[in-house]
């Protein structure tokens, strides 16, 4: 009795019909893969990801509604199954990396058919590599991967930004705008997104921890804690106003004492 090959379950999620059409043909000789649905912005895309729970994800950086690793970040602790994210951008290479950090893979559009058997060897090799193995969630593979290297991407209100984890000192909500604002050590400050929630922020790194409604900060710039207030080093050393709220007091004691 001949083996049956074993189907590994494709989402795409693009606004372009052209690049979306592009990748399901070059997709069509791999016959193990088959692309179970197709999605034009974040929305949709979640509800699909959720209801055919893909093997691979073909997922675009800025979809209308949505910029990518936010998608991801909103999905993480609901993906219980082994999902590997590809993305499958148009973005110049230099942005390729902090990609790279959040995901399986890249295709960088348009793509030669080579580019796209490389990965589908790559992904065929990890597969068969750990069969024997139990699949780790996509959720922890996600948070491992996002703070490789301390290096994020941001969603800014200008557009999206790339920085380093020493760039950055704390942020704070801007109850007034609605909004989070990061401080970085050069003391430019940067408005993010208005969807971006402090569960996105701390998701970045484990050096974020929250300590109040309207602040999170980053470890490795804490100098002390003096009783409610937060004491940060050089060039954050000035602010006083950052005061630890007594729900999130036992987190950030926990964290600071084990650096």
């Amino acid at each position: 009795m001949m083996e049956t090959e074993e189907k590994y379950k494709v989402v795409i999620i693009d606004d372009e019909r052209t690049a979306i059409d592009a990748l399901r043909r070059e997709l069509g000789p791999y016959r193990e893969f088959e692309v179970k649905g197709v999605a034009s912005n974040g929305a949709k895309g979640k509800k699909m990801i959720m209801e055919l729970h893909p093997d691979l994800l073909f997922l675009d950086v800025e979809l209308p509604d949505v910029f990518g690793l936010n998608l991801l970040s909103e999905i993480r602790d609901d993906v219980l199954w082994d999902m590997k994210v590809v993305f499958y951008t148009s973005y110049d290479k230099y942005l390729l990396q902090a990609l790279r950090e959040s995901a399986f893979d890249f295709l960088l559009k348009p793509f030669e058919s080579e580019e796209l058997k490389v990965i589908i060897d790559r992904y065929r090799k990890v597969m068969s590599a750990s069969a024997l193995l139990p699949p780790p969630s996509f959720a922890s593979s996600f948070s491992t991967l996002m703070s490789q290297h301390g290096t994020f991407m941001i969603s800014t209100v200008t557009g999206f930004r790339l920085l380093r984890l020493e760039e950055i000192g704390f942020f704070e909500y801007l109850k007034d705008k609605r909004q989070w604002q990061v401080v970085l050590f050069n003391q430019t400050r940067l408005n993010l997104k208005r969807n971006t929630k402090a569960e996105d922020i701390i998701g970045y790194s484990q050096a974020f921890v929250q300590i109040s409604q309207s602040a999170i900060v980053n470890v490795n710039f804490l100098a002390m804690i003096d009783g409610k207030c937060c004491q940060l080093y050089p060039p954050f050393h000035d602010r006083n106003d950052l005061i630890i709220s007594r729900n999130f007091l036992k987190e950030l004691q926990e964290r600071f004492y084990v650096l």
